[in-house]
């Protein structure tokens, strides 16, 4: 387990790295196409904590990225009207084109990785990683104060 955990902390590095050279001609990085996609999956707009626990990400580090996107106008916030201080995160319609520019870019990078490897191997990663994962996220609540 422990060679497994330390090459999925070596392909992190890398994929991040890769996706930071996809997107840079966009101005993303990989951090920030991320956070994009989050705000797009999650189907409304949402607080920057409900989009980092969705990511399972830092809330702090996602309100630093938040802002930047804020500043380049690719996401605006809205007034939340359950909570004043909690505002919306809503993508622009400049970074709703940069999310679809960048996905454009992304669809042929996935199929040359996953040239050549089994579709029944992608599909059991997808699987182990996801088991993973659930325990990871069961521990994280199980430390968590009543």
């Amino acid at each position: 387990m422990t060679d497994l955990v330390l090459d999925l902390f070596r392909l992190h590095s890398r994929m991040l790295a890769s996706g930071d050279r996809l997107v840079a001609p966009l101005g993303l990085t990989s951090a920030r196409w991320q956070i994009l996609g989050a705000i797009i999956t999650a189907g409304r707009p949402q607080p920057v904590a409900w989009l980092a626990r969705d990511m399972g990400a830092n809330r702090q580090n996602v309100q630093r990225i938040v802002n930047d996107l804020e500043e380049e106008g690719l996401v605006a916030f809205e007034p939340n009207p359950h909570h004043r201080r909690a505002q919306l995160v809503v993508l622009t319609d400049r970074g709703r084109q940069t999310f679809e520019a960048a996905m454009r870019l992304q669809a042929p990078w996935a199929n040359e990785l996953a040239d050549g490897l089994a579709l029944e191997d992608i599909e059991t990663m997808r699987r182990v990683m996801s088991a993973l994962r659930s325990k990871l996220d069961g521990h994280a609540d199980a430390e968590e104060p009543a």
